[in-house]
């Protein structure tokens, strides 16, 4: 949803009960649009334009809202009035509300099913450009000790080595791991190198006594779990 508001109206010509300031105040942030929240963080206009109509040629150039954590600071100033200081404002607020999210997933969230352990990882991972391969590392009680990337790069089974996940699995005491990794092209499917991968880690994880209890597959907003396929 965006205002309609001609490009040779000023903020200071809209009145002042439906300024998204002022409405964030009465009303609350969440009952503003995205132009709004993005029209109160570039603060001002230009000479030729009001603000909110600067932050809806930022939506329409983004095309999608979640497309902004991945835009960068030269993309974001090529739109016309947006200069660094005010792509700079927009890359902070995106990577606070980044940390925000990773920070309320962090406190001890427990692992039931693959669904909870992908519902833990897409946020971050889904968008990612280049594979990362993850390891959750996790208590008796299926509780989150640590997250930590392992590699970044094409999965093949002799980079992704058993000793690197393990260490880290010893250091934090975990009881079981969760692997996963995405596939920057959205599709989920498993690849060869992907179940060969799986399958030395469980070999390397029944020596160390520490289970491998799940591989997550993570493409564009799905996941394909490597245990529910029959694959471990």
């Amino acid at each position: 949803m965006t205002l309609d508001v001609p490009s040779s109206l000023m903020i200071r010509d809209v009145h002042i009960a439906d300024r998204p300031r002022e409405r964030l105040v009465r009303q609350g942030a969440q009952s503003l649009s995205n132009q709004e929240l993005i029209a109160i963080l570039l603060r001002t206009g230009t000479k030729q334009e009001s603000v909110l109509h600067l932050a809806n040629r930022v939506l329409n150039f983004i095309e999608q809202i979640q497309e902004l954590k991945n835009t960068t600071l030269e993309e974001i100033m090529s739109v016309k009035g947006i200069g660094e200081a005010k792509a700079v404002q927009l890359l902070a607020a995106v990577e606070l509300g980044r940390r925000l999210s990773l920070q309320q997933t962090d406190e001890k969230f427990t692992i039931r099913s693959p669904k909870d352990a992908a519902t833990y990882l897409m946020p971050e991972m889904s968008s990612l450009k280049q594979e990362h391969f993850v390891a959750l590392f996790l208590n008796v009680k299926n509780q989150i000790l640590h997250k930590q990337t392992i590699f970044i790069g094409s999965l093949n089974a002799s980079i992704v080595h058993p000793r690197e996940v393990f260490r880290e699995a010893v250091k934090r005491s975990a009881a079981s791991i969760i692997c996963a990794h995405n596939h920057p092209s959205g599709n989920a499917s498993p690849s060869p190198e992907d179940i060969d991968v799986t399958k030395r880690l469980i070999e390397a994880g029944l020596i160390m006594g520490i289970e491998i209890i799940d591989h997550l597959i993570i493409g564009d907003h799905q996941f394909i779990s490597l245990k529910e396929k029959g694959y471990m």
